[in-house]
């Protein structure tokens, strides 16, 4: 048996909204994906500055919030009818939607030992909007649970990748922040975020080219690595943290980016050394995780907008000679819609009243049921 759910995913690189009509099988192990539609929406400037700004404390945030999180639901509501209307199936044929939200901040464990993590969303107006059942606020009951609240995604690579057991494989999703799932051998599976993916990247790309991106890191290829900033970087505690760990804006931002700069002594750097220095340290960090806690790896299947970056993928292959590095796209799912699919599936878990996270990822006491269900109208 199967059912069709909406999976709805906007990340830490704030390029716009990914969306999935999926049929997922009932089975956990192996799980049976088949993508109807797939649509992407680009963030209007205006949204995305004001999602950017809403990291960091400011003026009015609760009212900004508020608002950001109605036009957040509508780009949702669009992407969910664009990919309803490819695939001509009703929205009542649809079982839920999932939908992630924005984060803004991410501050798992702190403050008063609990601490918090906040996606910015209208589930009920996405409800309202789509006539469809809505799953959200997926990562909170985690935190309550004492976990991260991330990553979420080590169960669902778990059920669509990791084929026969016979070796450890990892999966490595390059988003704003790089996080990794390994599925070893043993059946054991846990995950982490490795570090910045292509936030500080997409940062010095929109400063210096005025562009969204170094686009197939074309800008970094020319460029040269400089050992000083590069370890200057590399002295980031985070990185040397055992897992369970996850990270965000909060703390690799723009002002980390010139802290490092300022330690290397740096200013006088051509930019397109430093976007070089920033590809390297996104490919160390994510060879240095793969080293240290899945040494037995044999393959690194690659997701997210990154795994576009050829540079980028050149590293990673530069790095890893005895591994085997491909993309998603070789096992049935496309780069940009792995999350979204992942986040289908996760609304699937809620509605079934079934576990989501993996202790061994997160570090929470449990397995807990994720996410909160806003029904549609009658």
């Amino acid at each position: 048996m199967s059912r069709i759910f909406i999976g709805l995913m906007s990340g830490t690189s704030l390029d716009g909204v990914d969306g999935v009509l999926v049929r997922l099988s009932e089975a956990d192990v192996p799980l049976s994906v088949d993508i109807l539609a797939h649509a992407h929406r680009p963030f209007q400037s205006e949204l995305m500055q004001e999602l950017l700004r809403l990291n960091v404390s400011g003026p009015d945030e609760l009212h900004r919030a508020a608002l950001a999180g109605n036009a957040l639901a509508r780009v949702y509501a669009e992407v969910s009818q664009s990919v309803l209307e490819q695939a001509q199936v009703a929205h009542r044929e649809v079982t839920a939607i999932g939908a992630h939200g924005q984060t803004v901040r991410h501050r798992p464990h702190e403050f008063d030992a609990t601490g918090y993590t906040l996606q910015i969303n209208n589930a009920a107006l996405l409800a309202e909007l789509t006539g469809i059942d809505v799953v959200a606020d997926f990562r909170s009951r985690d935190v309550a649970a004492g976990g991260q609240g991330a990553p979420l995604v080590p169960a669902f690579h778990r059920a669509v990748f990791l084929g026969s057991g016979e070796y450890t494989v990892a999966v490595l999703n390059l988003g704003g922040m790089s996080n990794m799932s390994v599925l070893a051998r043993d059946r054991l599976t846990f995950g982490f975020d490795c570090g910045p993916g292509n936030v500080l990247m997409d940062h010095w790309a929109g400063v210096h080219l005025q562009q969204p991106c170094d686009w197939g890191g074309h800008w970094a290829s020319s460029g040269e690595v400089n050992e000083c900033l590069l370890r200057a970087m590399q002295d980031e505690p985070y990185f040397a943290m055992l897992p369970p760990k996850s990270t965000g804006r909060d703390l690799f931002n723009e002002q980390w980016l010139r802290d490092c700069l300022q330690r290397a002594d740096a200013g006088a750097l051509k930019p397109e050394d430093v976007q070089a220095s920033l590809a390297e340290l996104t490919a160390w960090s994510c060879e240095d995780s793969l080293r240290r806690h899945a040494p037995d790896a044999r393959s690194l299947l690659v997701c997210g907008g990154g795994a576009k970056n050829d540079h980028l993928m050149g590293l990673l292959v530069r790095r890893l000679p005895q591994v085997k590095v491909e993309s998603t796209e070789a096992h049935g799912i496309p780069v940009d819609g792995v999350e979204a699919v992942a986040f289908a599936w996760l609304a699937q878990l809620c509605v079934d009243r079934r576990p989501g996270n993996l202790a061994a990822a997160t570090g929470a006491t449990g397995p807990r049921v994720l996410g909160a269900i806003y029904p549609a109208g009658s």
